[in-house]
Order: structure tokens, then C-alpha cells, then sequence
């Protein structure tokens, strides 16, 4: 496997463990990036830019991230929060009138932000177009009933979160939440990363598709537990209807559902754009502008939710949009804040060692919160940085 790019002294057991991702765990075409205290020490990429194709994967190869979006997404209600737009305590009806109905009138932003709204899936779920409409989508969230009292329990808010954020920012600010990225977040830091793909990038995009996993040896034989397999099989289980919230599943390399601008799936990254963005919530990266407060960090990175998952079945951890580190979605350390794409790409940020960590591929498995692949890059980091 020929790889590509470049490590700073004393990270070499990162390439060491990206070249084994391709010979054992089956990528087909990825890349990975980590800052340190605002510069760059990993730089890597290789195999092709499509899942099924044979032209290489080149420095600025980007691809869909899924939920990885989600911690992008939820920075902008944080950065709106940090100046004084967004009450995190106050009630999503305050910016949101028609959301005060059907028993959701006590639901607070942040219980948004934690996945304690209660409306991880929809009565009718939406198609790929009617998802991609942010009225329909935001009349969907705001006309359903939820699933248990919101803030009394949490569950993973899979394609919801899509609408629910997207549509408090538009209330806020009165701009679509992808324009705000691209204006507030991305441009400022230099982070190629998009929600609403232009057609001007679309070229550096490499299609996606699902891979198998290798077969389980030593440290990767795993086995469900009976009620994780349980819900991901009976088609009524909330588990099944939060991911099933747009029937049927979008083709992720259509044109037109990657200039949609759905915060909880479909957002575009390199390596190097999760993983600048994560540096620059938690300093400046190269000398440019730093995004997070210290006291934003901490509202990132403190826990709101955690315990068994409604959604997701096994125990997971939240803080204000970020995943934490936990058995479900190990970290770089307990320190860590980011947020994994289902089967594949991670993005986080570690305060106190001052990481930040960015990974892509356009092979997914059918990992959730955990890819292998991700894993194997964050222990070699930790050996790296020890």
C-alpha cells in the first residue's frame, strides 16, 4: 500500500497503524490528520478516492461524514450561546413557537444538543426530498409527539438532529446552518469542510459505499449483546425507527443529498478539515482564530446524558452535541469531546493534551459509535504522545 504524506518525529506508530488499517481491517481509501497545539504532526492518505474505483486518493480527497456532522452542527449553537444569541436553558419555544406542542413545551435547547428532546424518530418517516426541505423537515419534529417525557432520559437523536438544530439556528440567525458553518466556522479557520456541498468542490468528492468487515481475529471478536441485536432487528424498535426517520436511505453519492443541509448526516470533509476544526475550538491553529472560549470547551466536553441509550441500546455519553469518551465511543481520554460517523469517520478534540484528531474513509462498515479502523489509529496516537 502506497501511502502518502507526511509525520512529524515521534508519530510514526500513526502511519504505522494506517498502513496496517488497509492491509487488515480492509480500507479501501482513507486519510488522517492530528493537530497539536494548533499545528500540524500527521498528515496521511492513501488507496482510492471511490469506494469501487481505481484513481488514487489525493492530498484534499474529501468524503461524506455522517454523524461526524453532528459535532460540526452542534458548534454553532454553542458559538451562537458564547455571543450572548442562544439561551442553552431556555425553551426551544422560545425561538420556535410552532415546536410548543404535543408535549414538548418544557424541552430546553440543551436537551436538544444531549439527545434528551424525545423525538428520535418520526411517526411518518420523510423521504430523501421531503428530508432535504427544511420546512417539511422542521414541521415534522415540531407536529411529533415524543417518545418519553424530554430531559427525563436520553436517546440517540440519529437523522432528527438533523432538523432540530438546523432549525433553531435558522430562528436565531435567520441563515440556513450551512452558511453559517461556511461563514463563521470553516472560512475563518481554513477548514475544508462543507454542509450543502457547492458545486465547485464536488470534483474532490470520491464516492462511498459499504465495505465488509475482515474476519474476526484476537482483539477484533466481538459479539453483540442479545438486546443490541434485538433492536437493531425488529423494524418497530425505536432503535430501527430513529435510523429508518428518512425511508428510504439516500443515495450518499447523489449530487443532490450532498447539497442538502442536514447537520446530522451529510456533512463533507479531508481529515485535515475535522480535524483544523476540532484544533480550533480548542486554540489557535497556525496563528489563526481560536473558535471556543475556555468555557465553551467545558460546555462541550461536560456531561449532560449518560447510561443506557434509548436509541442505541448500549450505555453512551453526551455533552452539550459531543460524544464522550466511554466503552461505547472510545476517545483519544477521558478529556476527549467529538463525535464518530456511523462506520466510519471520527473527529475529537483533547484539552488537555491539546489533540486534535481527524479521520475519513469511503468504506463503511457497520460500526456505530466505534469504527475499528478509528480505534487503531487513536491507540497508536496514545503511544505516540505518551
Amino acid at each position: 500500500m502506497d501511502v502518502h504524506g507526511a509525520v512529524a518525529e515521534g508519530y510514526e506508530p500513526v502511519r504505522e497503524a494506517f498502513v496496517r488499517n488497509f492491509e487488515t481491517l480492509g480500507d479501501r481509501g482513507a486519510a488522517v490528520a492530528v493537530y497539536r497545539d494548533g499545528h500540524k504532526v500527521v498528515d496521511l492518505w492513501g488507496g482510492t478516492r471511490d469506494v469501487d474505483g481505481t484513481a488514487p486518493w489525493e492530498q484534499g480527497t474529501a468524503q461524506i461524514v455522517r454523524s461526524a456532522t453532528k459535532g460540526v452542527a452542534a458548534a454553532v449553537l454553542l458559538l451562537l450561546h458564547q455571543r450572548g444569541e442562544l439561551d442553552l436553558d431556555a425553551p426551544v419555544g422560545a425561538y420556535w413557537p410552532e415546536y410548543k406542542t404535543a408535549g414538548k413545551e418544557r424541552t430546553l435547547v440543551w436537551h436538544v444538543l444531549a439527545h434528551r428532546a424525545g423525538v428520535p424518530a418520526l411517526d411518518r418517516p420523510l423521504s430523501p426530498a421531503e428530508a432535504a426541505d427544511p420546512d417539511l423537515g422542521a414541521a415534522a419534529v415540531a407536529a411529533q409527539a415524543p417518545a418519553w417525557e424530554p430531559g427525563t432520559d436520553h436517546g440517540y437523536h440519529a437523522q432528527t438532529y438533523s432538523w432540530l438544530t438546523g432549525e433553531l439556528v435558522r430562528r436565531v440567525t435567520g441563515r440556513n446552518v450551512g452558511a453559517w458553518i461556511a461563514d463563521e466556522i470553516a472560512g475563518p479557520v481554513g477548514a475544508d469542510l462543507w454542509l450543502g456541498l457547492p458545486e465547485a468542490q464536488r470534483a474532490r468528492v470520491g464516492r462511498v459505499g459499504k465495505i465488509d468487515a475482515p474476519a474476526p481475529t484476537g482483539a477484533l471478536r466481538t459479539k453483540p449483546k442479545p438486546a443490541v441485536t434485538a433492536a437493531w432487528t425488529d423494524p418497530g424498535s425505536l432503535t430501527r425507527r430513529a435510523f429508518a426517520a428518512i425511508t428510504p436511505l439516500p443515495d450518499e453519492n447523489d449530487p443532490g443529498y450532498r447539497a442538502a443541509v442536514l447537520p446530522a448526516s451529510n456533512g463533507i470533509a479531508t481529515a485535515d478539515g475535522l480535524a483544523r476544526f476540532y484544533a480550533s475550538l480548542i486554540g489557535e491553529v497556525d496563528g489563526g482564530k481560536r473558535l471556543f472560549t475556555p468555557e465553551t470547551v467545558e460546555l462541550a466536553r461536560g456531561e449532560r446524558s449518560a447510561g443506557p441509550d434509548r436509541v442505541l441500546v448500549v450505555h453512551t455519553r453526551f455533552g452539550l452535541g459531543s460524544m464522550l469518551h466511554g466503552a461505547a465511543s472510545p476517545l483519544l481520554s477521558p478529556a476527549s469531546f467529538g463525535h464518530p460517523g456511523r462506520g466510519g469517520a471520527l473527529g475529537l478534540a483533547d484539552p488537555e493534551s491539546g489533540l486534535a484528531f481527524g479521520y475519513v474513509t469511503n468504506g463503511f462498515r457497520t460500526s456505530v459509535t466505534a469504527d475499528p479502523r478509528a480505534q487503531a489509529l487513536l491507540r497508536a496516537l496514545r503511544t505516540a504522545t505518551r
